[in-house]
């Protein structure tokens, strides 16, 4: 680069500083308290900006740089970023499928086990490639899979455990890994919500076999969209990049032809020798990148991932001094065993004794401008994708069932998980809020209650 458009670039730089700071840099008002959100600063905008006068667009700089902070951060030896959290768990899913890993391979009909309360692109990615989800009931308090129901749920069918640490609170991941190894089953960590969440000084997604991560708005660093992939396993780390590039044989990176020095020296499939090795297709993939621009967003929001966590950590805290003295009516989170969690959001449940329900300190609360969410599906088990479609499944240590024919007596083998539907929903720690926040949120709760036993 040349000192002329060094200059002028810094020019820019320096104009979307100013701006930054005139337009965004107020302290933030909340009319409304949201459930979750983003925290973006005036570096953000600074990489945003250099990454767009470089004019590449697609995966460059940024992408390789925040790769490689994101696998240090984690202590990985591979990460992938790719354009969605969902995205991540489907590539993870994928890979397994691959031919490359011989008898350990997932075939279509091989089982996969998962829970019913989470988000549905953990299980989607199970259904899409043709294998049978397997459902395992969770714990309430700490919304987990309950590790004690994993074995007696495995088959001869079954090949691997894909679940999601809760809302960054890590399962029982030691009992679920030695579960795992005794099996020969492969271990997928869904840490979309945990980032930077550690089990016995271990980093979630870091653990098993792979781990996948989200940088949507609403996540512990953001990229607007966006995910990632992580392994220690560098063949499956090469079978990810495969699937994420289109399927393509080929590792060179885009812009970058013939790095692996084999570019026309191969003889692969039925092609004829020499074919172009970057049009060599080993899967049958997807296009999953991201931008440099995503990327440049990226590796701002992971230099200040420490703080955030710690703001999270903090406001998670708060809110239960302040709501110790409801737990009469409230199961409030519990932290699992050897957990360092890194809270996505801060959830609670409304005892089935309690004089009101659920339904009606959401609809009081967001009246009243605090953000709820609920655990996701609630239970996925119930939702419209899976009723009406006609989806082969298993419950526990059930046999095998068409998704059509749920009934209440099916939904019965998963309690924790109709628990967690009707009674459990969360509400936001992200860092944006401060104590302020976190006291109108505790202070609507108590007067709802007030309101309530008056009305009874």
């Amino acid at each position: 680069m040349t000192e002329k458009e060094l200059e002028l670039r810094n020019n820019v730089k320096k104009a979307a500083r100013e701006y930054f700071e005139n337009i965004y840099g107020k302290e933030r008002i909340f009319d409304y308290i949201p459930a979750s959100g983003k925290l973006l600063g005036v570096e953000e905008l600074e990489n945003m900006i250099d990454a767009s006068l470089d004019m590449w667009l697609t995966a460059g700089r940024f992408h390789r740089e925040f790769e490689s902070k994101f696998a240090k951060y984690l202590g990985v030896k591979h990460a992938l970023a790719v354009n969605s959290g969902s995205s991540a768990n489907l590539l993870a899913i994928s890979a397994l499928t691959s031919y490359k890993l011989g008898e350990r391979a997932l075939k279509k009909g091989d089982e996969v086990i998962t829970v019913a309360a989470g988000f549905p692109t953990t299980v989607n990615p199970i259904i899409q490639n043709g294998l049978v989800p397997v459902f395992v009931d969770c714990k309430v308090g700490t919304y987990n899979i309950d590790a004690e129901k994993i074995e007696e749920s495995i088959s001869s069918k079954t090949k691997a455990v894909f679940v999601a640490h809760t809302l960054g609170n890590m399962f029982d991941i030691d009992k679920v890994k030695n579960i795992c190894q005794k099996h020969n089953l492969w271990l997928i960590e869904d840490s979309c919500d945990a980032l930077g969440a550690e089990y016995n000084g271990q980093k979630a997604g870091t653990i098993g076999d792979i781990g996948t991560f989200s940088f949507y708005p609403a996540h512990h660093l953001t990229m607007g969209e966006g995910g990632a992939v992580v392994t220690d396993n560098t063949e499956l780390y090469k079978i990810l990049m495969s699937f994420r590039d289109w399927g393509r044989d080929c590792c060179c990176p885009p812009g970058n032809d013939g790095v692996c020095g084999k570019r026309f020296s191969q003889q692969l499939g039925k092609l004829p020798f020499g074919y172009d090795h970057k049009y060599t297709y080993s899967h049958t993939g997807y296009n999953l990148k991201i931008t440099d621009w995503q990327a440049a967003i990226g590796c701002s929001q992971i230099d200040k991932l420490d703080n955030f966590l710690k703001i999270r950590e903090r406001n998670a805290q708060y809110l239960s001094q302040k709501l110790a003295d409801l737990q009469e009516y409230f199961i409030l989170p519990e932290i699992e065993n050897n957990c360092k969690p890194s809270w996505f959001g801060y959830l609670i449940s409304v005892k089935e004794n309690a004089p009101f329900n659920k339904q009606e300190l959401v609809e009081y609360l967001e009246k009243h401008n605090i953000g709820t969410r609920q655990l996701f599906a609630g239970n996925i088990l119930r939702q419209p994708m899976i009723v009406d479609n006609d989806i082969p499944l298993r419950i526990g240590s059930g046999r095998l069932i068409s998704s059509k024919n749920l009934t209440n007596e099916h939904y019965k083998l998963l309690p924790n998980t109709e628990f967690i539907m009707n009674n459990t929903f969360w509400v936001g720690v992200f860092p944006a809020l401060g104590e302020k926040e976190l006291d109108i949120t505790s202070e609507t709760i108590h007067k709802f209650i007030k309101e309530s036993l008056v009305k009874r």
